[in-house]
């Protein structure tokens, strides 16, 4: 069922934010991230995560969060539908991966080299795995 657009909240707004910081805590709960882990996902500093974990985030999220945030939402969603068993979805980032992209090593250590541009290059291997972007 569709949300009316009137319900739907704008990207700027504090809605959206909290709802896209929930889901990115859950995910990475989900990875079993630790807080080092997730503030290089997001791309700030640890206090700054901690802060926005409890809530206190502001409205608008930087641009260059909200890329990171979709990429990893991204490569959730495409794990999940390559994966459809959660606990393997979730554990495959973790695992080595023999693909020339990661060189035997798991895709987190390439998620987590702080660059945006390799959350991109981990997204698109796997949308590429399950045959394109949707």
């Amino acid at each position: 069922m569709a949300i009316p657009a009137s319900k739907t909240p704008e990207l700027t707004s504090q809605a959206a934010t909290d709802a896209a910081l929930r889901t990115f805590f859950r995910i990475a709960q989900a990875w079993q991230l630790n807080a080092e882990e997730s503030a290089t996902l997001l791309g700030v500093p640890r206090s700054t995560m901690f802060r926005w974990k409890t809530g206190r985030a502001p409205a608008p999220l930087p641009r260059d969060t909200l890329e990171r945030l979709s990429l990893v939402f991204g490569i959730y969603k495409a794990l999940q539908v390559l994966l459809p068993v959660p606990e393997r979805a979730d554990a495959w980032l973790r695992r080595p991966n023999d693909a020339p992209l990661f060189g035997g090593r798991p895709a987190l250590e390439r998620m987590l080299t702080g660059m945006t541009s390799d959350l991109y290059v981990v997204r698109t291997y796997l949308d590429a795995q399950r045959g394109g972007w949707t």
